[in-house]
């Protein structure tokens, strides 16, 4: 805070600005905002206005901002100098987007009340009007703002005024445990809140009050007459309304007044100032807030555009965390290109499909193996002779596009000896006659089947899938079908996208090939030795969207980052070996990841079993509706298994194990059902699985077995199943 020492001022001020700073002097005061002057006592009315203050201290509030995006106030005021047409903070590519879409629709939201849809100007405005109320009740640069809500239009315009005055926030999905968003709101030293609606609010309210302090509440939905109480301690809480029309008419007296204007201080973001802290979903531990900057989100809005070259008009739709790394990223770049971009909920995601026929949708696997499924469900379910003709199209689509990816050459190897040249060519001209052989039964099934499953899923132009592994059978699937699906890579602590498939390149079973300005290369668990291509590591990253940090965390920073700026990934994988010719002679460069490090299970045989394999071949099987890997120290691997009840009492009345009249399963004939499921779909794989442990519970976001990008916790289930496991392999 800047201070300038004054005794006995008097200040001559002409008739326009008494009335400005009387209206400032209200807005403020009435808005928890400390006004300008300490102590004022006497004002006498000769001629011009003359106010005379008895005045220890003219306090100057540090004013800190994105210079593009306010730019036109910078300028109105003789801060031209500090307004700028480059993006140095990411709020900053809103007035660009302002100026080049306009009127052209950004944000269609149509689930919560009210329904929303905001052009590319109103956004723009709404976040300027949002940050600005946020100034006006007093939270300050530099200081943090738990964000705890799910994606929606509010929760873009809440995380992007909080960024545009130069404050820091904390995110998190409202489905998170009390515990958690505590632990995320204290660890992180934040001063306030921001939450979805009221019921978020009330569920939080009571522990917050006794184990958090905090200066204000913002609810981002909903009304304050369905709080348990409208406030917590003499703490005020705020609409989103009540905020966005306190900016409004602060930015109003700023533009009016060049009096009130002078009671700031100016300062511009800079691009290495912290954007945001996202706590990781904590997989295998604790969450830890991960530090990216402006220029760490900056990074992934300038080069996006190689992997979605979305085009203005475009339309996509949004399903995941907004405050997830990925998703966030994914918004922002869109957002620079003139889409069109609603919301929608799992629960809607099929309706959505079919009602906005969005062309590009990013997701994570999760949502492309639940499409898949009920592609396949929905064919099972058909007379037998079009489930047969069906089926058998799929097959032939299959064998045409692997004939077709080893004559483009894009078929994956990890072969590092270049195949001789005649081999080469007496291959791709075979590969070229079976794939025309195939090619007219392939175009048939897309008329026939192809086409209409098309025009229900949309995604005329792709699907991103990211944020864990997606499995090859269901890569191969949409493949076969004509839908594209572009999988990507990274982690929350590089902003999150590091590689991606392009479409010019789109090389089944890989990440594609690291982004702009990225490094990626293999080094050797044991040593730390650089591999060569085709030998199989321990991932490492290296870029501008590389993290900052961990927010307090010193020794988990060293852990993860060396001195060089590599980031330990934890991932296991492999570079493709870059050939001339043969079928993978496109393939050069592209990354395939093979697990987790930390997943890997070791037998006390001492052989290690990548879980990631079997569990991907498992969730073939209509039967199984999630499955965890064990067998950490055992001499064989087990399984914990979620089933789904009604195919396994499908399944099991088809065999005459029970009659037609069952309505449930024991738990002895579902493992033995179950266990032969397993013993067929993962046959091909390196390992077979042992015991089984039938659970009824699902794995769930709500009771902690998921993490908010739909992953499977698995210490959570380990530590849950603790004693069932070691009694399995007993």
């Amino acid at each position: 805070m800047a201070s300038v020492t004054t005794t006995n001022l008097i200040y001559s001020i002409p008739c326009d600005r008494i009335h400005a700073f009387h209206t400032q002097f209200w807005c403020n005061f009435k808005n928890y905002n400390r006004i300008l002057f300490k102590r004022c006592n006497r004002i006498s009315w000769v001629g011009r206005f003359r106010v005379y203050c008895e005045s220890e201290v003219e306090e100057k509030k540090v004013r800190r901002c994105s210079p593009c995006l306010e730019k036109a106030l910078l300028t109105s005021k003789n801060n031209g100098a500090m307004a700028s047409d480059e993006w140095r903070a990411v709020p900053d590519i809103w007035r660009t987007s302002a100026e080049k879409y306009g009127d052209r629709v950004a944000l269609v939201d149509p689930y919560h009340d009210p329904p929303t849809k905001l052009t590319y100007k109103e956004l723009e405005q709404e976040i300027l009007h949002f940050s600005e109320g946020l100034r006006v009740i007093g939270l300050k640069p530099n200081e943090k703002l738990a964000l705890f809500a799910d994606n929606s239009c509010r929760w873009l315009v809440a995380d992007q005024g909080t960024m545009a005055m130069g404050a820091i926030n904390t995110v998190r999905g409202s489905r998170s445990s009390i515990e958690e968003l505590l632990q995320i709101y204290t660890h992180s030293e934040s001063v306030a809140i921001a939450v979805d609606n009221p019921e978020l609010f009330n569920r939080i309210a009571e522990t917050f009050r006794s184990k958090a302090v905090f200066n204000f509440a913002i609810l981002l939905w909903g009304d304050k007459s369905c709080l348990a109480v409208n406030e917590i301690d003499g703490i005020p809480v705020f609409t989103y309304k009540e905020i966005i029309d306190m900016g409004r008419e602060s930015r109003r007296v700023l533009f009016d007044s060049n009096y009130a204007w002078q009671g700031y201080m100016c300062e511009t973001i800079s691009s290495d100032d912290i954007a945001t802290l996202v706590y990781t979903s904590g997989t295998t531990g604790n969450p830890k807030g991960v530090m990216l900057t402006h220029k760490n989100l900056l990074h992934q809005i300038n080069n996006l555009w190689e992997v979605v070259p979305a085009l203005p008009g475009d339309r996509f739709l949004s399903m995941l965390p907004s405050w997830h790394a990925y998703e966030r990223a994914c918004e922002y770049f869109i957002l620079t290109c003139g889409v069109e971009q609603t919301y929608t909920t799992v629960r809607n995601l099929k309706e959505d499909l079919q009602r906005y026929q969005p062309h590009y949708v990013i997701s994570v696997p999760l949502v492309y193996e639940t499409l898949y499924s009920g592609i396949h469900k929905q064919i099972s379910t058909s007379y037998t002779i079009r489930k047969l003709v069906a089926f058998t199209f799929i097959k032939v689509s299959l064998a045409y596009m692997e004939l077709k990816r080893i004559y483009e050459g894009t078929y994956l190897a990890r072969i590092q000896k270049e195949p001789s040249y005649l081999v080469s060519v007496l291959y791709g001209l075979w590969a070229r006659i079976m794939a025309a052989i195939l090619l007219p039964i392939h175009m048939l099934a897309d008329k026939l089947v192809y086409r209409k499953i098309r025009s229900s899923i949309g995604m005329s132009k792709a699907g991103i899938s990211g944020g864990g592994s997606l499995p090859l059978y269901v890569d191969e699937f949409f493949e076969a079908i004509g839908v594209k699906v572009q999988n990507g890579y990274g982690m929350t602590e590089s902003s999150p996208v590091t590689a991606a498939r392009r479409l010019t390149c789109n090389v089944l079973g890989s990440i594609g090939h690291p982004i702009r300005h990225t490094k990626f290369r293999i080094v050797d668990a044991e040593s730390g030795e650089t591999l060569p291509d085709g030998s199989k590591g321990i991932v490492k990253v290296k870029g501008p969207q590389v993290m900052k940090g961990y927010y307090k965390n010193p020794t988990a920073t060293k852990q993860a980052l060396d001195e060089e700026g590599w980031l330990n990934t934890g991932d296991i994988g492999w570079i493709a070996p870059h050939h001339s010719i043969g079928r993978s002679r496109r393939c050069g460069g592209v990354i395939v990841l093979e697990g987790r490090a930390k997943e890997t299970i070791v037998l006390s045989t001492g052989e290690n079993v990548e879980p990631s394999e079997l569990e991907e071949a498992a969730m073939r099987s209509a039967l199984i509706q999630q499955i965890v890997v064990v067998g950490q120290d055992q001499r064989r691997l087990g399984a914990i298994v979620v089933p789904n009840k009604e195919e396994v009492l499908l399944a099991a009345k088809k065999l005459s194990i029970v009659d037609a009249n069952t309505s449930e399963l024991s738990k002895e004939k579902t493992a033995s059902l179950v266990d032969e499921e397993l013993r067929k779909w993962t046959s091909g794989c390196s390992f077979q699985i042992g015991p089984v442990l039938i659970v009824d519970e699902p794995f769930t976001i709500e009771n902690g077995f998921m993490t908010p990008t739909m992953k499977i916790r698995r210490d959570k289930v380990m530590e849950r199943y603790k004693e069932q496991i070691a009694n399995l392999h007993k």
